[in-house]
């Protein structure tokens, strides 16, 4: 709710901005195709992920994990880990954080273990895993366009080496942080059948090909929201109860809806200049930690969005721009707000009963961003 409320206020700026002749015609005509396919694959993916949700793929992913591991925690956990990446490169951030946090909270207290270890895993991942694939991050949709437009393949070798030091740090730091919680075994859950086998089979079938899909180089708005219509379909026929209008997200809509005219506006007004006194320019290595530096800074200021959209026209090339995407996905670990997606991920968890000490966790997220964001670019540097 108070995302909406915070999205129509910035709508109503943005209005007053195309009024009052600060954003003129052809700018935001050239907005509003830039952002319609975007918020498009946001909204196709969104239900998408609660539809099959609903279906009950994520439960059976996790329980099948636990009934894999065979009893032995620390497999668990390492399933974990690999289900968190695969979910966030794929189906972006906000599912990971959204519904694979409570599923894989109730497995592990099911089988006797503490939540938390699988709770951070989760978060952080969703944040830090979310690097390689235009589809992980809003954030990258954003950048692709301003790269020209390439094939997922090309835009994941850019950011690989980046990519992979976002997903090894944070793991290495919740496996030494929790080592003794991840040892030993426990007794593994029998299996539990769908409540609906068609549905489960159809938002099985559905999200494996939307998978391949989303890298194939067609636009990924058209196969999310073919996928979201093939399981709107099957859920009106086998479960219509649970089809709602509040399957769209609509804050996120108007959140990110607003926050693109706001951004525009400050452009207009001369926020690039202010910017780049302060991130600098050139390609050199200290050039890029300034860069990716203060687009960590500014991520856990305000949020790793509108960061984003502020530097964005202050990269300049490739690689600045992968130091700013850098700053803003692996960055963004230290405040509560600088991402969406740990909001949400407390929201779930609080409904669950799983408390949360923010003082620590801003400790910790501090701990692993000043790590993971210079080895992030250094990574960068000497590998592209």
């Amino acid at each position: 709710m108070r995302t909406a409320v915070l999205g129509a206020v910035f709508v109503v700026v943005g209005v007053v901005a195309a009024v009052a002749g600060v954003l003129t015609g052809p700018e935001l005509v050239a907005l509003i195709e830039r952002v319609a396919p975007v918020l498009g694959f946001v909204v196709g993916l969104t239900i998408v992920a609660e539809l099959a949700a609903e279906a009950g793929l994520f439960a059976w992913l996790a329980t099948a994990s636990a009934r894999l591991a065979r009893g032995r925690v620390v497999v668990l956990w390492l399933l974990v880990v690999a289900l968190a990446v695969v979910c966030t490169v794929f189906l972006s951030l906000d599912t990971t954080a959204v519904l694979l946090t409570p599923v894989v909270v109730i497995v592990a207290r099911h089988v006797g273990l503490p939540p938390m270890p699988f709770a951070l895993t989760t978060v952080w991942l969703a944040n830090c895993a979310s690097m390689l694939l235009p589809v992980s991050n809003l954030t990258n949709l954003l950048a692709l366009h301003e790269l020209g437009s390439p094939a997922p393949v090309a835009f994941a070798a850019l950011v690989a080496p980046a990519a992979v030091v976002g997903v090894v740090v944070p793991v290495v730091a919740i496996g030494v942080r929790y080592r003794r919680q991840l040892v030993g075994r426990f007794e593994p859950p029998e299996a539990q059948p769908a409540d609906d086998r068609v549905l489960f089979a159809v938002a099985a079938v559905a999200t494996g090909l939307l998978v391949p899909a989303l890298i194939s180089g067609v636009e990924v708005w058209i196969p999310a929201a073919a996928a979201a219509l093939v399981l709107v379909l099957a859920t009106a026929i086998r479960r219509p109860r649970v089809l709602r209008l509040g399957l769209v997200p609509w804050g996120t809509l108007l959140f990110a809806g607003g926050l693109f005219a706001v951004v525009e506006t400050a452009h207009s007004l001369g926020l690039a200049d202010l910017l780049g006194a302060v991130v600098g320019q050139g390609e050199s290595l200290p050039d890029l930690l300034r860069l990716a530096g203060g687009s960590a800074v500014a991520a856990n200021v305000a949020n790793n969005l509108p960061a984003y959209l502020a530097l964005e026209p202050v990269a300049g090339s490739p690689l600045r721009l992968v130091a700013v995407l850098v700053g803003v996905n692996i960055g963004c670990l230290v405040t509560p707000w600088a991402s969406l997606a740990t909001l949400l991920w407390h929201s779930r968890l609080s409904s669950m009963g799983v408390e949360v000490s923010w003082g620590r966790f801003m400790l910790a997220g501090l701990g692993i961003a000043v790590v993971a964001v210079p080895l992030a670019v250094v990574a960068t540097v000497l590998v592209v």
